[in-house]
């Protein structure tokens, strides 16, 4: 098996030589992109996975084409969650609780991005509430099902340093709105979610890692405007070309859902627990003032241990569940 992957690996790249027969994987959001390549990579080596999905009819559409593709020598099921809804959030894992089946990894890859102002069925801002505390929720509750071994893995965004969260209004009700704004929040809670839960879990065995997977696009950017998203990679690449370098290249999916793959599954525990990973790899080098949109790195804010902690008691508060 290779001892370093990149930015071109695949999902199928990282898992070369690996035998998931006998491992149980939970995967949310497998109706589309990253979470339906998630699923069909563990698939495809033996395992058992769990996809939670907001629409079942989409989802069902999307696991037959994984069973197509890889014969099914695993499995794959699909549970029904809505991470607008925490009454959803909390009958699936009261589901999963009952079913008293263990995993092996975690993965919580669903969210939205760039959405406009709107509002859970709880009142959270959609995308903190989406992104972070529907998931924040459902991990948490699910715990006693991941045994000493297991991992947690958020899927944050390189979205994340254009904002910290604002513990005082995570909802935007006293500032003004911006979409891009509250997608950067949602990431960094998710990159401080990791950071946190692997600072209660690892006694346990259980650690969590925050992953970017990189410029993909997918059904993430359905809010975004076209004209907006090209007018965007027209001055990226003006820039390069400035500097001499070549074309700005978005990943592909399969290239998207490596380093989710890498950190849940391939990466040695000790490397990526409570760490923020890119490219297959944990990242080392903290951004610092204005930086370029693709370049490689982390804010410190978002991996901040004390700024985990009260993320963690503020989101405890918002939600009506201690953990």
């Amino acid at each position: 098996m290779p001892d370093s992957f990149g930015p071109h690996s695949t999902a199928d790249d990282v898992l070369v030589g690996c035998d998931l027969r006998g491992k149980r994987f939970l995967v949310t959001g497998v109706s589309s992109g990253l979470g339906v390549e998630t699923a069909r990579a563990l698939v495809a080596r033996g395992a058992q996975v769990v996809g939670a999905v907001r629409d079942l009819t989409k989802a069902e559409a999307a696991s037959k084409a994984i069973r197509h593709a890889v014969g099914d020598p695993g499995g794959l099921e699909l549970v029904e969650l809505n991470l607008a809804e925490l009454a959803s959030v909390r009958a699936c894992a009261d589901a999963l609780l009952a079913a008293e089946q263990p995993f092996d990894a975690v993965f919580a890859n669903a969210g939205v991005m760039a959405t406009p102002f709107s509002h859970t069925a709880d009142g959270f801002e959609t995308q903190f509430g989406v992104n972070h505390l529907g998931h924040f929720v459902l991990i948490n509750r699910i715990a006693p099902l991941m045994s000493a071994g297991a991992r947690v893995v958020l899927v944050s965004s390189a979205g994340h340093r254009r904002a910290n969260v604002d513990l005082d209004d995570p909802n935007f009700e006293h500032r003004p709105y911006d979409p891009l704004t509250a997608y950067a929040q949602s990431k960094t809670a998710n990159a401080l979610f990791a950071v946190e839960f692997d600072r209660r879990r690892r006694g346990h065995g259980v650690r969590a890692a925050a992953v970017h997977p990189g410029v993909v696009e997918t059904e993430l950017t359905r809010h975004s405007d076209p004209a907006f998203m090209g007018a965007f990679l027209q001055f990226l690449n003006m820039e390069r070309a400035a500097k001499g370098e070549p074309p700005f290249e978005p990943k592909t999916v399969a290239q998207g859902a490596a380093t989710s793959v890498w950190a849940g599954v391939v990466a040695p525990a000790e490397e990526v627990g409570g760490r923020y990973c890119e490219d297959c790899h944990v990242t080392t080098r903290l951004l610092v003032g204005e930086v370029g949109p693709v370049e490689e790195g982390v804010r410190a804010y978002a991996i901040d241990p004390d700024a985990a902690a009260a993320l963690w008691a503020r989101s405890e508060d918002l939600v009506g569940e201690h953990f």
